[in-house]
């Protein structure tokens, strides 16, 4: 039997979304539970796909099936296409199985023509009636030329308005049968100018051409870029739903509506929504006219409420979740044209689902499996005032890179945020893109924005590590640092004015918008309480400072997964002993240097182990290229210079000797340690001292630091650093009489490591997969310079997100699937974790929980959503 493309409702059920999308499996499901449904036909997901396939076409097959559907359903309403004694009129409207609210297209009152107007008006001659059947037509013209060919909104409206203005009146209400006559025409006169023919009066064109322009719409640019941001893959396509036209534009006894069982704001449990009498769909959601609360419904259709308030208990009750419903009243009877699970805030959600395990509705596991992890962002962080943010215009936009909201004054310099901040002054530092030693600057600002750079740039990341709000990579950005001054959207901004930016959206805003601070409620609390029952992956924290350590424990962090020693060299008072190493002539200056590092460095590891009370901490050596530490300023260089005693013309060449070309494949990780290993052995040193001096001061807490050693790509390279490590630390621990263990493990971030991970397993105690620079060096992309080009890689469907914020399951995945399908066999102690900035992405979660790691490390702020995340995938495997 040939593939079946087309479903009646009385066919489907709520278990077929991914046939019939989500609007059509819940219609053919209210109709299946004996709801009031206008009854039509819904055309299949994979009609969708193989219209693509085809070149953008309806093959004549897929015609003929939907053909024969009309005619079924013309059978079942008694009524027929183009007939003039009793015309059939449809809406066609898109349905994807996930939600994508006003991203696709939708068509009402299809099979009006001429003729059918006059035959419907020649039956009925009440006036009000012929009224209706103008206004039916002059908005399927207006509807049909807008979304299936596309001639702009705006021409029509301007009519609208000048038609008003010459009637002298404000609402389209109240315009007479003859004005919508007039406009009907001058609409089709429109239509015919900017397209070149007439308006199809055919009602089968018209249908084909309507179920084109909604598979056309998947691909349009809104629903391409909501997909890309909720994780939706092109490769699903939408279904069409073609149902018979109610009318509650039919009279003042007629209207439509769209409710939400439950305040998808707060989540309590009323019944919310809006209506408007003598109106269709679009009036409500478009906002054309200022709709009644859904209470005052009772008022005016006292029988259709009673009916619809029942509706919705029986359809919460069905679906075990707030639903949020579209539905028409015509002459005085109700018709359900949609439900869905209602979008909500997310401390709606926390609400709704401890709400509903508590009536008896769902379970534990239910009320955790049912909250989107990426939402809970918008709990932990400030945001904008709702009101303030509705009336605000964004002037540009760039990635949301750290959510939260910030608003301050313009710097332009991490000195002066700091001076700025010292001096009370809340700011926004703006740069082409930070580097660490911006650090200082960037923790004091409110929120951070970068011309250039991507999700996983030093910008986004170290922001997300602090939560702090940021937007990276806003292209549009005219930066002129020296004047200290940036155009953007035709204004020049300048040191000190006032901006806003939104590092959920990556919207930009000029002045002042207000932000109200977080909260979170006891709901969280309880959801968070059954995640950790559930999920069976630990999640630890990427940390640099007690600080940020502290903020991941109270969020849920069960150790430090990545303890980045690097930025603790940029604090001012080690910055210059380190910058004396890097410019010693020999072994004895560099030890020399680094002896007055050592006190610093093993007072940081104290404050971080006292800080996660005996959890595991994981801290990484050094792993940046040097020349990132020497200064670039004059007097920076004269000062280093009077240090060292040396000429700055040698300090200059020295400098100069360390810059590469690709620094990021160059000498940094584990290969500053082969040329200097007197750096892992101040190292080791610190954080063997820092852990017997916490132990003996807790003897309770069982410390076992972990040694990461980076950007190892051979067994031999790891082999030679752990000797350097396991010599220091062993003399330390005898020195110390303790008997304190430590292990020695490496991060996964070079392919070959994934390709030889027998034989680093062999010497390793654990494997990190730090994914930023297994992604950049498996693609071959630089992480920092993607931003300019991935854009086009979205466009031609090459990628469909970034793979430095989703992880490629495919490449880099097949990569750490190796990497432990090689390292468990020979070492069964090995444990296996993932410190990228992938491990707070809920998808990359569920793929780190498939392939069996112990655990995922994420920035503090992402804890949360690590925690429900790694639920999920238990759940889901249940």
């Amino acid at each position: 039997m040939s593939k079946k493309y087309c479903y009646l409702f009385t066919e489907g059920n709520a278990t077929m979304r991914e046939l019939l999308g989500g609007k059509g499996a819940n219609l053919a499901e209210m109709t299946h539970i004996g709801l009031p449904v206008p009854q039509g036909f819904t055309i299949s997901t994979e009609a969708c796909t193989q219209y693509y396939e085809d070149g953008r076409m309806i093959n004549d097959g897929i015609m003929a099936e939907i053909m024969e559907y009309v005619e079924k359903m013309e059978q079942i309403n008694g009524k027929k296409f183009g007939d003039l004694q009793n015309p059939l009129l449809v809406s066609v409207r898109s349905g994807a199985r996930a939600s994508m609210p006003g991203m696709m297209d939708t068509i009402l009152n299809l099979g009006l023509n001429d003729e059918v107007v006059a035959a419907m008006i020649k039956g009925n001659p009440d006036p009000k009636f012929e009224r209706f059947v103008y206004d039916s037509y002059r908005r399927f013209i207006q509807m049909f030329s807008d979304v299936v060919m596309e001639v702009g909104k705006k021409y029509f409206e301007q009519l609208i308005d000048e038609m008003k203005a010459k009637k002298g009146v404000t609402y389209d209400v109240e315009l007479t049968a003859a004005d919508l006559k007039e406009l009907a025409e001058q609409f089709k006169a429109e239509y015919k100018k900017q397209i070149g023919k007439d308006f199809p009066s055919d009602p089968k064109e018209q249908l084909y051409e309507a179920i084109r322009a909604v598979f056309r719409s998947w691909d349009n640019p809104r629903a391409n870029v909501y997909r890309r941001d909720n994780d939706i893959p092109y490769s699903w396509g939408t279904a069409v739903n073609v149902m018979p036209m109610v009318f509650g534009n039919l009279n003042d006894n007629s209207g439509t509506g769209v409710a939400f069982t439950r305040d998808p704001a707060t989540g309590e449990k009323k019944l919310m929504g809006e209506f408007l009498t003598n109106a269709q769909g679009e009036d409500v959601v478009a906002g054309v006219r200022t709709p009644m609360p859904i209470a005052q419904m009772e008022e005016k259709f006292p029988e259709a409420f009673a009916q619809f308030k029942q509706v919705c208990l029986n359809l919460e009750d069905h679906y075990r979740d707030m639903q949020d419903m579209e539905f028409t009243v015509e002459n005085g009877k109700l018709y359900m044209l949609q439900t869905r699970n209602g979008k909500r805030t997310a401390q709606a959600a926390l609400k709704i689902a401890c709400d509903l395990v508590d009536e008896g509705m769902i379970d534990e596991k239910k009320a955790v499996a049912m909250i989107d992890p990426r939402n809970l962002d918008t709990l932990l962080h400030p945001q904008f005032d709702t009101a303030a943010l509705k009336k605000a215009q964004a002037i540009g936009k760039g990635l949301g890179a750290s959510p939260g909201a910030a608003c301050g004054k313009i710097v332009f310099s991490a000195e002066d945020a700091e001076s700025w901040a010292a001096r009370g002054e809340k700011v926004v530092l703006v740069r082409l893109e930070t580097s660490p030693e911006d650090i200082t600057g960037m923790k004091v600002s409110q929120g951070i924005l970068t011309v250039r750079g991507g999700m996983t740039s030093h910008a986004a990341v170290v922001a997300r590590g602090m939560g702090t709000c940021c937007v990276s990579g806003c292209g549009e950005i005219a930066m002129d640092e020296e004047n200290k001054q940036f155009t953007l959207a035709g204004k020049t901004f300048h040191e000190g004015d006032f901006l806003s930016i939104d590092g959920s959206t990556g919207n930009i805003y000029d002045g002042v918008i207000p932000t109200v601070d977080a909260t979170i409620s006891g709901y969280f609390g309880r959801i968070m309480a059954w995640a950790d029952k559930y999920r069976t992956m630990k999640v630890r924290t990427n940390a640099d400072t007690p600080h940020d350590a502290r903020k991941a424990r109270e969020l849920g962090a069960e150790g430090i997964g990545l303890c980045r020693t690097e930025h603790m060299f940029f604090e001012a008072d080690r910055i210059a002993a380190f910058r004396e190493m890097i410019c010693a002539d020999t072994k004895e200056e560099r030890e020399a240097a680094l002896e007055k590092i050592l006190p610093y460095q093993q007072n940081d590891f104290e404050g971080i182990y006292e800080a996660l009370e005996g959890c595991p901490v994981t801290i990484r050596f050094l792993d940046p290229p040097l020349h990132e530490f020497v200064p670039t300023e004059d007097a920076d260089i004269e000062l280093l210079a009077k240090a060292q005693g040396k000429s700055v013309e040698t300090i200059k060449s020295i400098i100069s000797g360390l810059h590469e070309f690709n620094p990021m494949m160059g000498h940094r990780g584990c290969r500053l340690t082969v040329t200097y290993p007197e750096i892992a052995v101040m190292q080791t040193k610190a954080v063997i001292r820092a852990a017997i001096k916490v132990q003996n001061a807790h003897p309770q807490w069982n410390m076992v630091p972990e040694i990461m050693i980076p950007l190892v790509g051979d067994a031999k390279e790891f082999k030679f650093v752990k000797k350097i490590v396991v010599e220091t630390a062993d003399a330390e621990i005898a020195a110390a009489g303790s008997d304190l263990k430590y292990e020695v493990g490496t991060m996964m971030e070079i392919p070959r490591a994934c390709l030889v991970a027998d034989e680093v397993a062999k010497e390793a105690d654990f494997f990190c997969f730090g994914t930023n620079d297994l992604t950049q060096m498996t693609f071959g992309f630089s992480r920092d310079d993607a931003g300019k080009f991935l854009n086009a890689y979205y466009d031609t469907k090459i990628f469909e997100n970034d793979p430095f914020a989703r992880l490629d399951q495919n490449g880099v995945g097949k990569l750490m699937n190796m990497a432990i399908s090689l390292g468990k066999p020979v070492n069964s102690k090995l444990h296996i974790g993932i410190c990228g900035e992938h491990g707070g992405d809920p998808t990359s979660v569920e793929f780190c929980h498939q392939i069996g790691l112990d655990y995922v490390s994420c920035s503090p702020f992402r804890v949360p959503i690590a925690r429900l995340a790694a639920a999920q995938a238990a759940i889901k495997e249940g």
